[in-house]
């Protein structure tokens, strides 16, 4: 299993942050290898990604929720296995700590490769600049959903 955690600082206030960050089929718009993501329920998308040349398609479901707090997630089906959380913290009424934290399982030797060597790394730190120039960059957000997922057992 990899981890990869990575932090971005924007400038926006943590409801506009969290509120663009649920909004899942925006994420091909800042997110590089994110081909399309498909919401098919309150809890549960469809990602099709091609990274490195390599197409998957994959479920996701939801795992925990709460606003201007945490989104957690894990993925369902498909061929890829992976699962994530991503916080929100108040820094100011104007700025926000957004980290993501990322647990996945490489495939096949590119991957591992790819994984020893931080390209994981690079590429969620690229992703998390990428959100912030969308986020502060946009007047509001594309939407928002501020449902509340308690973890599964609470």
């Amino acid at each position: 299993m990899s981890t990869v955690t990575e932090s971005v600082d924007v400038n926006v206030p943590i409801g506009t942050a969290y509120n663009q960050w649920t909004q899942f089929e925006d994420f091909p718009k800042f997110m590089d290898g994110v081909e399309s993501i498909t919401q098919t329920g309150a809890t549960h998308t469809h990602w099709v990604t091609k990274i490195a040349g390599q197409k998957r398609e994959f479920d996701a479901e939801i795992t925990e929720q709460h606003p201007d707090e945490r989104v957690a997630w894990k993925s369902t089906g498909g061929d890829t296995k992976h699962a994530g959380v991503v916080t929100f913290h108040r820094l100011t009424d104007t700025e926000t700590r957004v980290t993501i934290q990322l647990d996945w399982e490489p495939e096949g030797i590119a991957e591992k490769v790819g994984s020893a060597v931080g390209v994981d790394s690079h590429q969620v730190k690229a992703d998390a600049k990428r959100f912030k120039e969308f986020v502060e960059n946009h007047d509001g957000t594309t939407g928002a959903w501020r449902g509340d997922i308690d973890r599964p057992g609470v």
